[in-house]
């Protein structure tokens, strides 16, 4: 069978931000960027990753892929959901943030699998609805931001509810990194939680009757984490129909 292929959402930044590395014809330009982490990760479960370009026909890139992974990065805008808090929220990059939504719903309408990742977690969440807790290391939660780890470090566990997606690829519980400053606050309707950390924080969201499975860390730099042989399995059986 052939290995099925996945989609990875990308940031884009200015090229000044790389400083004297870049020529100064191109300091106005950009660049677009994806982790390595992450296609590496597709690559061991068994897929074949390519970094999406936002330049590139939608349709087009959508009717190609057998799955979507929306990946981490900036904040979401806290426009998007109508943040009391707005000063408390980093960099935000609003077209991104339009873009991942069309491929978000592209996909969704198509039953692409989708895999969101951190950012992608929170932003499938406005999306559908929710909103967002703006900095939950002022605000609330239990150390979820770890920022001066080792991203391949455990920092808590997460429980997962019994019946869900998440049950049967984790088991009753899964130790994960923790990458994130931001949790859900309210979770939007339609989408079911089947997983959350200690202090009761949102950690895992699915979307009951779609192949959309959301979480919190960041799988892709843990070794074998399931979500991701998930992503594989689920976007070859979409190939394959």
């Amino acid at each position: 069978m052939t290995a099925p292929l996945i989609g990875l959402s990308t940031r884009r930044w200015p090229l000044a931000m790389l400083g004297a590395a870049i020529p100064a014809a191109y300091e106005d330009g950009f660049f677009d960027m994806g982790i390595s982490d992450y296609p590496a990760a597709v690559a061991a479960a068994g897929g074949v990753a390519v970094h999406l370009s936002r330049d590139a026909d939608l349709g087009f890139l959508l009717d190609h892929l057998d799955g979507l992974i929306m990946t981490g990065g900036a904040d979401v805008s806290p426009a998007r959901y109508g943040s009391p808090h707005p000063e408390l929220v980093g960099p935000t990059e609003p077209e991104r943030d339009a873009w991942e939504e069309a491929l978000y719903r592209g996909a969704v309408d198509r039953d692409i699998p989708v895999l969101g990742i951190c950012r992608g977690f929170q932003l499938i969440n406005v999306i559908n609805g929710g909103s967002l807790v703006e900095d939950v290391a002022r605000d609330e939660g239990d150390g979820h931001p770890r920022f001066d780890r080792d991203r391949h470090e455990h920092g808590h566990e997460v429980r997962t509810v019994a019946g869900t997606l998440a049950s049967e690829l984790y088991g009753d519980s899964v130790s994960v990194n923790s990458l994130h400053h931001q949790i859900v606050r309210a979770v939007a309707e339609g989408l079911t939680v089947s997983g959350r950390a200690p202090d009761g924080s949102v950690e895992i969201l699915e979307l009951p009757g779609k192949e959309v499975f959301c979480v919190q860390w960041h799988p892709e730099s843990l070794d074998h984490d399931p979500a991701l042989t998930w992503l594989v399995s689920a976007a070859a059986r979409f190939a394959a129909s």
